[in-house]
């Protein structure tokens, strides 16, 4: 039996979100980018606009998480101001940033 790759839980093997967290399952792609701070909202930027990104994970150096952007962000774009604020904040802290990137295949 397969398992929610974001919560854990066993799920259908025909099921195509997990029933208690929402996630949707099937084939992902995790890419991982290093960017300078400066850099940061501008990656994010793109990533967004290509459309398969299903989350987006900011990381700090020492690999803390220090922001996640669901798909969500992307289909609605007045929820995406606060986000880029938050990333801006975050682009003042860290020097470098570690963004891993979830795609659907």
């Amino acid at each position: 039996m397969p398992y929610c790759p974001k919560c854990g839980t066993s799920v259908a093997g025909d099921a195509l979100y997990c029933q208690s967290c929402g996630a949707r399952l099937g084939k992902t792609v995790t890419e991982e980018f290093s960017v300078a701070a400066d850099d940061l909202i501008k990656k994010v930027e793109e990533l967004i606009h290509e459309g398969n990104v299903t989350r987006i994970i900011v990381k700090d150096e020492a690999g803390k998480v220090l922001l996640e952007l669901p798909a969500t962000v992307a289909v609605v774009g007045t929820i995406l101001l606060p986000w880029l604020a938050a990333l801006g904040v975050i682009a003042g802290i860290a020097t470098r940033c570690t963004l891993v990137v979830e795609r659907r295949e």
